[in-house]
């Protein structure tokens, strides 16, 4: 049996995984990284990018779908349009092949040291790695576990034939002609109204009364209204029951208590995720747990020395984005850099149609006396030429009235996520509303619904 001794070892290959291992070789850290399967973790191989390419042929399939149903812009097509979903899923893990190579030449670049395998702790510091052609113990003075997180299975929906999470989602051999998808959030959602704009006759059953329940109902009202255009089934305050009989579509229960069955050839279960803790020793490693997640401090420093832990693995929010922050910053920090993970705010995006930005600070729902400012995209010139307003998008921002300071900023429209950067910014450098409305904005451009949010909070709005 093979035996490493390492400065660093890096558990997980994902966003947060990957990252911390690139920057520990950077610095010139020695760095060992396992992942049990493809670099990437699920953000790269089964969730964020393979999702994100599925809604992109999505938006093409229908965006021609809809000028074969009558001239739009001047364009037409003498029929309709044709869909191989094998080749769609063929272009989609293209995608996910190039990231992934990607990622294996950044981190040999970095002189890291990659294992595959399946990573058991017998203690700490130590811990055991196999797969079909390897057998390896690894020591490591620092760990840092990045272990992810996995889809929440519900006991009378286990996952298996017409069950299925969202990795399968994302893998499936063929479209399905009708799906219902448990849970209306964000994962949800972005599947369902992609797989409807493919043609799948779409259903969705949410236990609260309203769609992505962490949002504002104005918020949510651009995606509610695609939704009800597009013929998708909303049961809302309705919980599933089971599959019905000879495992035929699925049984809910209503709010009014009566029992309904829905007919789908899938049914898709996206009720959250749960960090990925069991089955590989996390037990004989003597760290503190806070409820399900691992517990860390503002360095991302567990109870035990010298073993970090970032990403789902120690709470919300699961993103990637925040994994591969915190990653980086444990990277240096085991480098003897002075940091601490205290961001102002972490952007977050639903990739619905209208998508969806949220950014908040701090402060969370204890604003005070503050200015809500809205700027409705009807207004944008850059919006209307992408006939981007159908559903009512608009950008908010939220200032608190004694300083200006801007506290939360949120927008609902077409591509509004590549707007998450230049908002977090914002928050990030602490900008008052005289910040932004003194930024010349490129025209015509969605930002200028930012600039204009932020005059109007100050009372000098011009184009509304």
């Amino acid at each position: 049996m093979e035996t490493i001794k390492t400065k660093v070892l890096v558990v997980g290959g994902g966003p947060g995984g990957y990252v911390a291992a690139i920057r520990c070789g950077q610095l010139g850290l020695d760095t060992v990284l396992v992942e049990k399967e493809r670099l990437g973790g699920t953000c790269l191989i089964r969730g964020c990018i393979p999702s994100k390419a599925l809604i992109h042929a999505a938006g093409q399939f229908e965006a021609m779908a809809r000028v074969a149903e009558g001239s739009r812009f001047g364009i037409s097509l003498a029929s309709p349009p044709q869909l191989d979903f094998a080749g769609t899923v063929r272009w989609k893990e293209s995608i996910v092949n190039q990231l992934n190579s990607g990622v294996a030449g950044l981190l040999k670049r970095a002189k890291v040291k990659v294992v595959q395998g399946w990573a058991t702790f017998s203690d700490a510091k130590t811990c055991r790695v196999t797969a079909a052609d390897t057998d390896v113990v690894i020591t490591a003075e620092h760990v840092i576990l990045a272990n992810g997180s996995v889809p929440v299975e519900l006991p009378f929906l286990p996952f298996g034939g017409p069950v299925i999470s969202s990795t399968e989602a994302l893998s499936l051999p063929e479209l399905p002609k009708s799906l219902v998808v448990v849970g209306g959030g964000y994962i949800g959602l972005e599947l369902g109204i992609a797989f409807r704009k493919l043609g799948s006759e779409v259903a969705v059953v949410e236990t609260q009364q309203q769609i992505l329940p962490l949002y504002d109902e104005q918020l949510v009202d651009p995606v509610r209204r695609w939704l009800k255009r597009n013929h998708v089934t909303t049961h809302l305050g309705a919980k599933a029951v089971g599959l019905g009989e000879g495992g035929a579509g699925l049984v809910i229960e209503t709010e009014s208590r009566e029992r309904v069955m829905l007919q789908a050839d899938r049914i898709l279960v996206s009720v959250g995720r749960r960090p990925a803790v069991d089955g590989w020793g996390l037990e004989h490693m003597a760290v503190a747990m806070d409820g399900r997640f691992v517990r860390v401090d503002d360095r991302c420093a567990t109870s035990m020395k010298n073993v970090w832990a970032i990403g789902d693995l120690v709470g919300e929010p699961m993103l990637a984005h925040k994994a591969s922050a915190q990653g980086e910053m444990v990277a240096e920090i085991i480098a003897g850099h002075r940091r601490r993970f205290d961001p102002i705010a972490i952007p977050a995006v639903c990739f619905t149609e209208p998508e969806i930005v949220s950014v908040e600070g701090a402060a969370g729902t204890d604003l005070g006396d503050t200015i809500v400012a809205t700027f409705p995209f009807q207004a944008n010139g850059r919006a209307l030429s992408m006939d981007g307003v159908e559903d009512g998008g608009f950008v908010r921002v939220v200032a608190r009235k004694g300083d200006h300071r801007i506290l939360k900023i949120q927008a609902v429209g077409s591509h509004v996520s590549e707007l998450a950067g230049e908002f977090t910014q914002a928050m990030e450098m602490g900008a008052v509303l005289e910040d932004i409305a003194g930024t010349i904005h490129a025209h015509p451009t969605l930002g200028e619904a930012f600039h204009e949010a932020a005059m109007k909070g100050l009372g000098q709005a011009i184009h509304i």
